[in-house]
């Protein structure tokens, strides 16, 4: 491996939180295409349009730090500023004096990364459709184990081990017996297989607005409202997409904008209707107020579709 990188320094010119603007990047804490090294400097191994390429991304004054490697290098680092959301605008959000308020005053630096990678977001969006995170954590890290390409850069320290994601093609390949003993059933794995074979149509969202990229990724089988808002998320940096279908969201937004312990859909999104265009925004600040509801029961337990 190449273990000389390639180089870019950005002044963001505002305040720039940036473990927090990455973090919903990092799929659990095992993630091989995503970690923050003992340092605090983030790691990132994507697949971009020029061919693989590993990211590190390090702040310290003001000033960000970002090198490169691989033949993606020179993309992901063009792109620097827009994964760090520079583009990302909160202006319009004017909360009322309360917990949120506090929340955005307390975390000035929260930005909406955008990645301008559908499919990279997409597939682990589908594996953790109806499973606990831990259930798609690990097929997610197995699957990139066993089918991802060793991410470039140095062969020591944070990117050792690191995976870049399957490309389309090969998600198509990956054999049904893998996907099982991944732990992922057919209905996940098959809507994979269907969206790696649009990726072109796809990956064509990342420059269309919020409502038409919705409707682009939700022309595939299996993939919803709910997989559409959390892929646009990361890859569009889409402050107004709501992870409608969450199976606690809902009840975390009722409990901080109503006090109430139990929310649907529905109730949801009329709590939220105030802040169009930032819902997503304000999902973030909420769950930076620390609140949660109070439980009456169970979590949502694991299904082992291994033993299938």
């Amino acid at each position: 491996m190449n273990d000389v990188p390639a180089e870019r320094r950005w002044l963001p010119g505002r305040p720039l939180d940036l473990h927090r603007t990455l973090a919903p990047l990092q799929r659990g804490p095992g993630d091989p295409a995503c970690r923050t090294a003992g340092d605090g400097a983030v790691w990132r191994a994507s697949r971009t349009p020029e061919g693989v390429g590993t990211l590190r991304v390090a702040g310290a004054y003001g000033e960000v730090l970002a090198q490169a490697w691989g033949p993606g290098a020179g993309w992901l680092l063009e792109r620097l500023p827009l994964l760090l959301g520079d583009a990302d605008d909160p202006s319009g959000l004017l909360l009322p004096p309360g917990p949120l308020r506090e929340a955005q005053r307390t975390h000035p630096g929260l930005r909406l990364c955008r990645t301008g990678l559908v499919l990279e977001s997409l597939v682990p969006a589908v594996l953790e459709q109806k499973v606990t995170s831990d259930e798609a954590y690990r097929a997610w890290r197995l699957l990139l184990g066993e089918f991802g390409t060793p991410a470039p850069g140095p062969a020591d320290g944070p990117a050792r081990g690191m995976r870049v994601a399957p490309s389309a093609r090969e998600w198509c390949l990956i054999p049904s017996w893998a996907w099982h003993r991944a732990g992922v059933d057919p209905k996940r794995s098959a809507t994979v297989v269907r969206a790696a074979r649009l990726a072109p149509r796809l990956e064509q969202a990342s420059g269309l607005s919020g409502a038409e990229a919705a409707a682009r990724l939700t022309t595939v089988p299996g993939v919803g409202a709910w997989t559409a808002a959390e892929t646009l998320q990361r890859s569009n940096g889409d402050a107004d997409a709501v992870s409608v279908g969450d199976y606690h969201l809902p009840n975390i937004v009722g409990w901080v904008l109503a006090g109430r312990p139990r929310s649907d859909d529905a109730q949801l999104l009329e709590l939220l209707a105030p802040y169009a265009g930032h819902r997503h925004r304000v999902c973030r600040l909420i769950g930076l107020t620390g609140q949660h509801p109070p439980r009456y029961g169970p979590r949502l337990a694991p299904n082992d579709h291994r033993r299938r």
